[in-house]
């Protein structure tokens, strides 16, 4: 059971962001130090990527590990209270993450998925890896 009302849970949960998040921010400010330029939810893509680096024809997702349901992370897992309406959501939101990327990868862009538990847990592993990744087909 839930600690809080219905109306006590929306309001929380009306206040998680969908962009901006610190994850996000952390990793746009460590590829700025780093030298790289890019673009921040282009509108015109699909999906409205996190960072769009035109430079390298490549797109970057953050995504939050309960909200995508990182299966690999202690975050991503389905709530133990109303599990059924959970379950339904996260299926939706990793459909959608699938389509957005086939459809960018169409459009010839390389798309990377950073999770939130990679920027958290080890930033420098996570954009070392990253970078390599963005300049591997592209030197």
């Amino acid at each position: 059971m839930d600690i809080w009302s219905k109306e006590k849970r929306s309001e929380v949960m009306s206040k998680i962001r969908g962009k901006n998040t610190k994850p996000e921010m952390i990793l746009r400010s460590q590829l700025f130090m780093k030298g790289f330029r890019f673009r921040i939810h282009k509108k015109d893509l699909p999906g409205k990527p996190d960072i769009v680096l035109p430079k390298y024809k490549t797109v970057i997702f953050v995504h939050g590990c309960f909200w995508h349901y990182h299966k690999d992370c202690r975050e991503g897992r389905i709530p133990s209270t109303n599990s059924k309406f959970w379950q339904e959501k996260l299926s939706k939101n990793i459909d959608r993450d699938e389509k957005y990327i086939k459809e960018l990868q169409q459009l010839g862009w390389k798309v990377i998925v950073i999770w939130e538990c990679e920027i958290e847990k080890n930033i420098e592993d996570t954009l070392e890896k990253l970078i390599v990744n963005i300049k591997n087909d592209n030197e």
